[in-house]
């Protein structure tokens, strides 16, 4: 096995020089070019968008799921499991307990950003619940612990411990189990859960490998959980196991391969487009972006870049969402994007988010966070509805009103007998604030704009950067930076993609008009005469108490058309103002929404309300002079049932 170039611990996770704008020119960067993130311990968020998500998520969708579980026996099934009750395994699914460690996982990331000692106390008690299913050799997996031979899901085979690996989902539980542990070590400096996680994965250690049992996992994320557990333990045991799971995949000596739906058809490094399921995919490719950083490996480097291309080019709605079929809940094949039966799973947007960020971190292509913003403001937070307590599992891009699109839902649902998708979202929101700022050296780069404060040091000194904006509704961001350092500070402001005319890199969408505004920036009201580089601009200076950067992003309402490919929105176009994708939803349209149509020179004006959130609607009329309403995507359904289109008809 090659060994590991072993980056310290606070290199890793950071991003590079910004030096490539086009995919195709990514370089993989060294340890010494890196930037680190700005981890959520840092950023005091205030935003006015950002900030009530993650309250809610806090407040009110933590405390509900626990609840959720608690009624389906999720904290039963370890207590079974471990003899201190009796009774049969409760739920559907053979990952149910992923579901607690989800929770876990946001909660202990909440817990980051606001202590909450009730809170800490209640993931303790369900905690010491957990380790009472461990077995004494370090397994966990509930349902096999309580009875093997009566899975709870008919389409899981009955036997021994990695028996079924296809389907019984043990390594998928693994991995959240060690997903959520290195976030709760990181939020209490406790080692209890932790314990757990590393009781298990020394046991994988000892079961699979070369001369062990040679296989692979059916549903991907053990990976970028055992490199996590090596981040935090140093064991290059983990790295090598999480290497030899992505090494394997296509490898059909001695087993029979899982095949395209498990991305297990072809070895890792010969796979170049994304298929199968897309959960499992997109969590594969971010522990691929892993193992390329961490082994300097130019073949999985340049296989990820592939798989990146090819969903962005071919493969990704304009939200940001992926995976377009409900037959698998899969990718479907080049420019196959139906709308009304898209299935663009939440679970898939998350981990296309989280294979993003990876990616900036090992390239510092801008063209990353370009994809990581669009679906960030679309097609995740779509998942969750305004009140914290409705969900969406597959996200469509039209709604009839009739269709059962949401796992039988004509809209949101309370809750799924699978319910990966409403944990999901709890483990992720609370992160988003990690994902502002980056630092190396003297230079600190913005890569997405919400009002906040992040204490930072550079060579040593303090540094308080502090944002104010009402993003995404405007474009204009005001920052500051105060510091007790003399020396230069390079401050670098990403320009989004849709500013710069992209709305995804390549030709999959385009704008159908021009944009007529640039953006500006100033400084202490001064307009400097700065381009953007690789997608940055770049402010270098000896910085004063009272100085004060303001960026100005224009955002006008766009109308994009689609790839002449994708059959489904041929002749059709969609609308999005900055970040935000808009839809039609038949609550705000009088007229049919079906019956509505738009010319290449329909106008909308931009309407502030109190509605759903406090939302900015597009206001405009058809082509038959019939007044229409447009809303952000992510805040539809959030009234009931109702009728949706994000692309409508274009007349010429």
């Amino acid at each position: 096995m090659k060994t590991p170039l072993l980056i310290p611990i606070s290199l890793i996770a950071g991003i590079s020089s910004l030096i490539a704008h086009n995919e195709s020119d990514s370089q993989m960067l060294t340890g010494d070019e890196r930037f680190e993130p700005i981890g959520i311990r840092n950023v005091r968020l205030t935003d006015e968008f950002w900030l009530p998500i993650i309250e809610t998520v806090q407040h009110k969708t933590i405390s509900y799921a626990l609840e959720k579980c608690e009624e389906e026996g999720r904290m039963e099934n370890f207590l079974i499991a471990g003899g201190k009750m009796e009774g049969s395994t409760r739920g559907a699914m053979p990952f149910d307990d992923t579901d607690l460690y989800k929770i876990i996982e946001g909660a202990s990331s909440s817990l980051i950003s606001a202590p909450n000692p009730e809170l800490e106390v209640k993931l303790d008690q369900i905690i010491d619940i957990i380790a009472v299913g461990q077995e004494e050799d370090g397994y966990i997996t509930t349902w096999r612990t309580i009875d093997g031979m009566h899975p709870p899901a008919p389409w899981v085979n009955s036997g021994k411990r990695w028996h079924h690996l296809a389907a019984s989902h043990e390594l998928y539980n693994a991995g959240h189990l060690f997903e959520a542990a290195a976030q709760h070590y990181a939020a209490t400096g406790k080692t209890n859960m932790l314990s757990i996680a590393t009781g298990y994965a020394d046991l994988l250690v000892k079961t699979f490998g070369e001369g062990k049992l040679e296989t692979v996992p059916g549903h991907q994320i053990v990976e970028t959980g055992l490199i996590k557990l090596y981040r935090i333990t140093g064991k290059t045991e983990y790295l090598e196991l999480a290497k030899y799971f992505l090494d394997n995949r296509g490898n059909s000596d001695g087993r029979e391969l899982f095949g395209a739906y498990s991305q297990d058809h072809l070895p890792v490094v010969d796979q170049n487009e994304v298929v199968g399921h897309a959960v499992r995919a997109v969590y594969m490719y971010a522990g691929m972006t892993d193992i390329a950083e961490l082994y300097q490996d130019e073949a999985y480097f340049h296989a990820v870049k592939a798989l990146w291309d090819n969903m962005v080019t071919k493969k990704l709605y304009i939200t940001g969402g992926i995976g377009a079929l409900h037959d698998g809940e899969s990718f479907g094949e080049n420019y196959e994007l139906p709308n009304l039966t898209a299935y663009a799973e939440t679970c898939a947007a998350i981990g296309s988010v989280i294979w993003n960020h990876r990616l900036s971190q090992i390239t510092g292509n801008v063209e990353y966070f370009d994809i990581l913003e669009r679906t960030l403001y679309n097609g995740t937070i779509s998942g969750l509805a305004l009140n914290g307590t409705d969900f969406f599992y597959p996200n469509c891009l039209e709604s009839d009103g009739e269709y059962g699109f949401n796992r039988g839902h004509k809209t949101r649902a309370e809750w799924f007998d699978c319910s990966c998708c409403p944990t999901n979202v709890i483990r992720f929101v609370p992160t988003i604030p990690g994902l502002i700022y980056e630092q190396k050296d003297h230079t600190v780069v913005v890569n997405l704009y919400a009002s906040n404060k992040a204490e930072i040091e550079v060579d040593g000194d303090p540094l308080t950067v502090s944002q104010n904006t009402n993003y995404p509704w405007g474009g204009d961001i005001r920052l500051s930076l105060n510091t007790v350092s003399e020396k230069p500070i390079e401050l670098k402001l990403r320009i989004p993609g849709w500013t710069r005319g992209d709305v995804v890199p390549g030709d999959l969408y385009q704008y159908l008009d021009e944009q007529t505004e640039a953006f500006s920036v100033t400084l202490n009201g001064k307009i400097l005469n700065l381009k953007a580089h690789n997608g940055y601009v770049s402010i270098n200076r000896v910085w004063k108490a009272d100085d004060e950067v303001r960026l100005h992003l224009p955002m006008t309402v766009r109308k994009v058309k689609t790839h002449e490919a994708v059959e489904a929105n041929s002749g059709k176009i969609s609308l999005e103002r900055g970040p935000i994708v808009y839809c039609f939803e038949s609550f705000d349209n009088n007229s049919s929404i079906a019956d509505i149509q738009l010319s290449p020179t329909s106008e909308f004006e931009t309407v502030q309300t109190e509605e759903l959130g406090g939302v900015t609607k597009l206001m405009g009329t058809d082509i038959g002079g019939h007044p229409v309403t447009a809303i952000p995507y992510y805040a539809w359904a959030n009234r009931g049932v109702s009728k949706m289109q994000v692309w409508v008809p274009l007349a010429e």
